[in-house]
C-alpha cells in the first residue's frame, strides 16, 4: 500500500485487463477510486504469449484507471492464473526452546519458513505460503498461537506453485508499463475475499471463477482454502463451439453468445430466430436460437463437470455443504 492510504491492483486475464484502484478511509473502509478496463492482447490461457502486446494492454488499463481515479499508480498487486499453477498441502514443525515463555511472532515465522522447504521441480517458485491451522503440544485447529504456551508448534499450509518463467514474463509486462509489482495473489484466492462470506468457508465452499481462457477454484473447508487449481477451459472454448457449430467469425459468436446465449436451451422458444453475420461475402444468415444455446449448455456442462472432478479429486463433495459460487465472466451466462 502506497502513501496516503492508496492502493492499486491489476486483474491479467485472457480476454480483458482491469486495474483498480482504491484507498482506506480513516474508519477503516475501502472505497474505489477509479477503474480501468481494456482488452487483453498477448495472452492465452492466463499466460503471456506476446511480451509487447501484453504490455500495451496492461498500458491501456493503467492508464484509465489513473484518469479515472486522478492518481499516479507506482506499485501493485497483480492477479495470477494460468493452467501452470499447481498446489500442494505441506506442514512445518518447530520447537519452542523456553517453555516458560508464550509463543511469539518469531516463532511463527520461523515454522512458516519450515513449511516452506517442500521439494517442488526447480521450475517453479513458490508464490502463497497460507497457514490453514496450528497445532500447539498436539491441540488442534489453533488459529492463532501466539500468546499460548508450549514446547511445539506445528503448522497446516496451502502452497500455491507457478513456473518462474510464467511468473517472470508477467512481472515484466507490468514493470515495463513503470508500475512496481508489490505481489503477486491468485486470483480466485482474491476473488474468495471479495464474495465468500465467513460462514460459507467454514462449513465448505467452492469458488469458481470461470474467466475468458481459464476456470480458476479454490475449496475451502473449516475456514480455511484447502485445495486450489486452473483447469484451461472458459468462454473462449464456449466462442469457439459456435465458431464451428454455427459457422460464424469468431466476433459475430462471442455477440451472439452475450446476446443470445443461455445454459439451459428449454427455457428458450424452440421457434425463435436470431441473425449472425456470416464468413466471406455471404452477408447475414439465420439460425434457431435454441441450436445456440444447445452449443454453449454442452461446453458450460463440460467446464462444470472439470470443476467438480477437481473437487472430487482433493475431498469427498459431501463436505462442501455451502456448493459452489461461481464469479468471472462466464458467470454472467442466463
Amino acid at each position: 500500500m502506497s502513501r496516503g492510504g492508496t492502493f492499486a491492483s491489476i486483474d491479467i486475464g485472457t480476454t480483458k485487463v482491469c486495474t483498480v484502484v482504491g484507498e482506506v478511509t480513516s474508519e477503516d473502509e475501502m472505497r474505489i477510486l477509479g477503474v480501468g478496463i481494456a482488452p487483453s492482447e498477448g495472452l492465452s490461457r492466463g499466460m503471456v504469449e506476446n511480451i509487447r502486446d501484453a504490455t500495451e494492454s496492461i498500458k491501456a488499463s493503467v492508464e484509465k484507471a489513473e484518469r479515472s481515479s486522478g492518481t499516479r499508480i507506482l506499485s501493485a498487486h497483480v492477479g495470477v492464473a494460468g493452467a501452470h499453477i499447481a498446489c500442494l498441502n505441506n506442514r512445518g514443525i518447530v520447537a519452542i526452546p523456553d517453555r516458560t515463555r508464550p509463543i511469539m511472532p518469531d516463532d511463527v515465522t520461523r515454522v512458516l519458513d519450515g513449511a516452506r522447504l517442500v521439494s517442488i521441480p526447480t521450475n517453479r517458485e513458490i508464490i502463497h505460503v497460507i497457514p490453514r491451522y496450528y497445532v500447539v503440544d498436539g491441540q488442534d485447529n489453533v488459529s492463532d498461537p501466539v500468546g499460548m504456551y508450549g514446547s511445539r508448534l506445528d503448522v497446516e499450509t496451502h502452497i500455491v506453485t507457478g513456473i518462474d518463467s510464467a511468473i517472470q514474463n508477467l512481472t515484466k509486462c507490468v514493470e515495463t508499463v513503470g508500475v512496481q509489482v508489490d505481489g503477486l495473489i491468485l486470483e480466485p484466492l482474491a476473488g474468495a475475499e471479495a464474495v465468500l462470506d465467513e460462514e460459507e468457508k467454514e462449513q465448505g465452499v467452492v469458488i469458481a471463477d470461470i474467466g475468458g481462457g481459464t476456470t480458476s477454484i479454490a475449496l475451502f473447508i473449516e475456514g480455511s482454502v484447502f485445495h486450489t487449481a486452473v483447469l484451461p477451459v472458459g468462454g473462449n472454448h464456449v466462442t469457439r463451439d459456435i465458431v464451428v457449430g454455427l459457422r460464424a467469425p469468431y466476433q459475430a459468436a462471442e455477440e451472439a453468445k452475450k446476446k443470445w446465449g443461455h445454459a439451459i436451451p428449454s427455457m428458450v422458444d424452440a421457434r425463435e430466430e436470431i441473425t449472425l453475420d456470416a464468413f466471406g461475402s455471404e452477408g447475414a444468415k439465420t439460425e434457431l436460437r435454441r441450436r445456440l444455446c444447445e452449443i454453449v449448455q454442452a461446453r458450460v456442462e463440460e467446464i462444470l463437470e472439470m470443476v467438480v472432478a477437481e473437487v472430487k479429486r482433493a475431498v469427498h463433495d459431501d463436505i462442501v455443504s455451502a456448493g459452489i459460487v461461481l464469479t468471472g465472466g462466464t458467470a454472467k451466462l442466463s
